[in-house]
């Protein structure tokens, strides 16, 4: 494995996934070590723009225009992984995994759709290793109710988001099992916080 590797944090909604990142990004930080640290939707510019259009409340999307611009958003990020690739640590939040989860296992989107435009975009991009955070439904639901804000992706009902997580399972099935973690979310968060950074120093 590249010592300036693609890390990516997956979960659904109110996994924890989201504050790992955070947390390894000050780490690095600290470390002086170089990085870059993207979010889908979202990165850089243009894909902010999309990401908002994505989770506002008053959208309402249909479930293929949903893949169209999720993917429009890793479009827009690609030039800018592609220019660090190999040259920093890459830590993204949210990635192929969870276009997959999201739509295909979530929306029932065609898995092959999703596949094509990814290997079109990515090219020879590849991801070194994948954090998935679990976490069970009450304390994802417990979770949500302390968040001041709820986008559009906070509000779908409780069988979606247990679609969506065993999708995401059945995706770490299917890896090497040297390239991804399984992260116990509903495990005290000082304890993940050890593990995954005990990881992180073993990748890097």
């Amino acid at each position: 494995m590249s010592k300036k590797p693609i890390i990516v944090f997956e979960g659904i909604e109110g996994s924890g996934k989201t504050f790992h990142i955070d947390n390894v990004s000050r780490y690095l930080k600290r470390k002086k070590i170089p990085f870059l640290k993207v979010r889908e939707p979202g990165g850089s510019k243009n894909s902010e723009i999309i990401r908002k259009i994505i989770l506002n409340n008053k959208s309402s999307f249909n479930k293929n225009t949903d893949l169209l611009l999720y993917l429009s958003a890793r479009s827009e990020n690609i030039d800018l992984i592609k220019k660090n690739y190999g040259k920093k640590i890459i830590l993204i939040d949210r990635f192929i995994d969870s276009t997959i989860a999201y739509q295909h296992y979530g929306m029932g989107v065609d898995y092959s759709i999703i596949n094509q435009i990814n290997k079109f975009l990515l090219e020879k991009i590849k991801v070194d290793f994948t954090f998935l955070n679990t976490v069970s439904h009450k304390n994802m639901i417990l979770r949500l109710k302390e968040r001041k804000i709820l986008n559009r992706y906070d509000k779908f009902n409780t069988s979606f988001y247990e679609k969506v997580q065993k999708g995401f399972l059945k995706l770490m099935r299917k890896k090497k099992k040297n390239s991804f973690m399984i992260v116990n979310s509903n495990l005290p968060i000082n304890t993940n916080k050890e593990i995954v950074l005990k990881k992180i120093d073993r990748l890097i």
